[in-house]
């Protein structure tokens, strides 16, 4: 008889802790994340250009995390040199003007117009604000290949 009511205590105990834990463990708040961090990675760039040569730059967005609405933008910024920047859509972009990024993978074309060094800085911004950005520099390859 000691035996059974030790044995059904038992039980009930372990019954009121479980169900403590599942009180307890509970919470109205829902957290759901939305701004998630991301990168841009990008392939090896030439570093010197012709006046009139483009270099390609290819893009790649990497997101550590996905939220359905959240959407990106594109600027960028020519501190040195002159020259042109496009997507791989046929769109010039205008400098600190901000652009919809269409495709997490993407390329950019870089035309030299200029014989000084040039640099490009490239924004990408979420729609939570958060932002990558690449700078590229560029020197002017003058040199006339000599026919040996």
């Amino acid at each position: 008889m000691y035996m059974k009511n030790a044995m059904y205590k038992i039980i009930v105990g372990c019954y009121i802790m479980a169900a403590l834990m599942l009180v307890a463990a509970c919470n109205d708040g829902l957290d759901i994340q939305q701004a998630y961090p991301f990168t841009v990675e990008t392939l090896p760039v030439p570093k010197k250009l012709k006046v009139g040569e483009t270099a390609e730059i290819r893009c790649q967005l990497v997101r550590s995390g996905y939220y359905q609405p959240t959407t990106y933008q594109i600027r960028y910024f020519q501190p040195d040199g002159k020259g042109k920047l496009e997507m791989d859509n046929g769109m010039v972009l205008l400098p600190n003007d901000l652009y919809p990024l269409e495709k997490e993978t993407f390329r950019l074309y870089y035309t030299s117009a200029s014989t000084d060094q040039q640099t490009i800085d490239i924004y990408i911004i979420d729609s939570f604000g958060q932002m990558q950005q690449l700078s590229f520099s560029f020197n002017n390859d003058s040199s006339e290949e000599t026919p040996e």
